[in-house]
Order: C-alpha cells, then sequence, then structure tokens
C-alpha cells in the first residue's frame, strides 16, 4: 500500500511568519488534491516547547541562521517557531484535514532538533511514524510540505533507511535554500529514493 506524508504545513513556515519557506503557501491546492489519490494520509507537526535549543533566542549572541556545536552536533540556529499550543505551531486550515489520519508531532525534546517525520536529528527517539505504517502494510511512501531541503528532504532519507519505497514530490514542496534542495535531492537519488512532480500521480 502507499502513504501521503504530508510534512509541516503549520503557519510559522508560511508567509509572512516566523521561518516563512518562499512560497510554502503555493503548495496547499495541489498537497490537497493530491491527498484524494491515497489510501492513507498522515501529517507532521513541528511541536517545540518554549525555550527550545534550536532557537536562536535561547543561545544570548548567536544570531538566526548561524550554525553552531551543540552535544557534538552542528546546530542551525532558526528563529523562535512551532511553539507549543501557539498559532505558528497550528496546521493550516487551508489543508483539507479529511484525509489525514494520524498526525506525528516531533521537535518536543528540548535538546535536540527534529527535522524528520521519523525520528530526531541524533536518531535517539523515534516518532513512532515508521511501525504506524508498517502496521498498515505501507511499502511506497511519497512525502510532500515543507521545507523540502530540511524536513521532507530528511524524512525522505529515514524513509529510505526504513526500507520505504520513497517518492519526493517536488513540486508539492518548497524549500528554504534551493542550493540546499540541490544537494538533498542528490542524497536522496543516492541512497535510491525518487524525485517526481506531481504529473506523475495525478
Amino acid at each position: 500500500m502507499k502513504a501521503l506524508i504530508i510534512t509541516d504545513i503549520q503557519y510559522d513556515f508560511l508567509p509572512g511568519r516566523s521561518l516563512a519557506v518562499p512560497g510554502g503557501d503555493e503548495i496547499i491546492p495541489l498537497v490537497n488534491r493530491l491527498q484524494e489519490l491515497f489510501p492513507l494520509v498522515v501529517a507532521t507537526q513541528d511541536w517545540h516547547p518554549a525555550g527550545h535549543s534550536s532557537f536562536a533566542s535561547s543561545h544570548p549572541g548567536k544570531s538566526v541562521f548561524e550554525a553552531i556545536a551543540y552535544h557534538g552536533s552542528e546546530q542551525i540556529l532558526w528563529p523562535d517557531h512551532c511553539v507549543q499550543n501557539s498559532r505558528g505551531a497550528e496546521i493550516s486550515t487551508d489543508i483539507n484535514q479529511h484525509h489525514i489520519e494520524a498526525i506525528f508531532r516531533k521537535g518536543m525534546d528540548p535538546e535536540i532538533d527534529s527535522y524528520s517525520a521519523f525520528y530526531d536529528n541524533e536518531h535517539k527517539k523515534s516518532t513512532g511514524l515508521a511501525d504506524y505504517l508498517k502496521g498498515r502494510k505501507v511499502t511506497r511512501v511519497y512525502l510532500v510540505g515543507l521545507a523540502a531541503d530540511f524536513c521532507v528532504g530528511f524524512s525522505a532519507l529515514d524513509a529510505l533507511n526504513e526500507g520505504f519505497e520513497t517518492y519526493l514530490i517536488e513540486d508539492a514542496t518548497r524549500p528554504i535554500s534551493a542550493d540546499g534542495f540541490i544537494a538533498m535531492k542528490e542524497r536522496i537519488r543516492q541512497q535510491g529514493g525518487h524525485i517526481i512532480s506531481s504529473d506523475m500521480v495525478l
């Protein structure tokens, strides 16, 4: 069976918000159309506690988008975003949620960032998504959402590592950095993933 994974289409990632992905709102009508074609649709939601270690505001003297060493790993410092119970953390109401069977929250550990829908960035904790999909006999996953070069891309890499046939629908996602997305697509292809356009699904 195939499943559609809708990644982090939340207000704080949309234009005009704290960590806006350029053109992030443009994919929503397409994502809603794609949902109609899948027997299983799940979504993810960034769900950070206030003062999360990935926020630049948690590191005095550091700047937004600066990369630092934190607990032995590189951490990009982001603007405060998707704080639990805030408006910015809500999934956009323009997303049709009637087809979404389950929502998997991530980024709740204050000390570890979590891009992927499957694991935190250090692979210490699972969201439970892989087991959920396998329990539903899913073998192929299709990824859409925000942002292409971070949460969508790392979700694709983890999906491949979990043994799923993996497709990233390129026109149903948007990156923060175009160059970063080019590099991410190459990583996905090298691991056996597929980069496709929506007309191959619709």
